[in-house]
């Protein structure tokens, strides 16, 4: 199970990036070796289980040292550490397109509340969250950001494109802005196409009353492909986590591993 969801080659991406260990001197049981409690923080993401189901027999030890770790890691800034270092390594690779990027949101039920959830106006008013994610021309996710549910896209545009860390490229210095910008009628507002002109961004935003919604857009489904990719880990398709910063963590992840998706694809 562990060779299965942690590879060698992701495990040697990742191991780099853990903060040290802090000395026990009162003694104690040994802590779960890091890789394991990997393998059972992607189990976990990938089959949406409670923590305290977590099968014993894959020695990841109890669910609640996982979550510690995930909250850990999380505090230290790993998981997005992580997912920025698996940017860079596709920018050197050359395998980001950054001539057209394109950006959207997706609502998702949080049951248990917490920080950055509100009422849902497309569930009824029931409470939610809400990812917007922004993406390079073949969906490989570059940003993400977590926000009420009642939040208006058009209002964190900026904060997810300013969410692009800057990325190697094979050549020259690392880059963090598209050409261009594509987005759907939701940003349809003078003051998103005037943030993309300042950050030298081309703005392509359908029009209200003018362009049809009977389609995604020419260039615009790789973003809401990306984003049934990331509804496939099971976790992230309900907020189960009151916590903010834990949902936050498994998202980040997930766009890690969609990344390390394209690694394995093509390098």
């Amino acid at each position: 199970m562990a060779s299965s969801l942690v590879s060698d080659t992701l495990w040697s991406l990742f191991a780099t990036l853990r903060p040290p260990r802090l000395p026990r001197p009162k003694g104690g049981r040994p802590p779960i070796d890091d890789r394991a409690a990997l393998t059972g923080i992607l189990f976990v993401l990938k089959s949406g289980i409670p923590w305290e189901m977590l099968p014993q027999e894959m020695g990841c030890g109890s669910g609640m040292t996982c979550w510690r770790r995930l909250r850990d890691w999380q505090d230290a800034g790993v998981w997005q550490t992580f997912h920025h270092a698996l940017l860079d390594r596709l920018g050197r690779a050359g395998l980001i397109d950054w001539n057209r990027c394109s950006l959207d949101a997706a609502s998702l039920p949080a049951k248990a509340g917490g920080a950055a959830t509100g009422p849902n106006p497309t569930n009824r008013g029931k409470p939610g969250s809400k990812r917007h994610v922004v993406v390079d021309r073949q969906g490989i996710p570059l940003a993400v950001l977590l926000t009420a549910a009642n939040v208006h896209d058009s209002v964190v545009l900026e904060a997810v494109i300013d969410r692009i860390p800057p990325i190697r490229q094979p050549r020259g210095r690392p880059r963090r802005r598209p050409t261009k910008l594509h987005a759907d009628k939701a940003y349809d507002f003078p003051r998103c196409r005037r943030a993309c002109r300042r950050r030298g961004i081309i703005p392509r935003i359908a029009r209200r009353a003018i362009e049809s919604s009977e389609r995604l857009g020419r260039h615009r489904w790789v973003v809401e492909r990306t984003l049934s990719w990331i509804a496939r880990f099971r976790r992230l398709i309900i907020r189960y986590e009151r916590r903010d910063d834990i949902h936050l963590a498994f998202l980040n992840l997930a766009c890690a591993a969609l990344c390390f998706r394209f690694l394995q694809r093509f390098c």
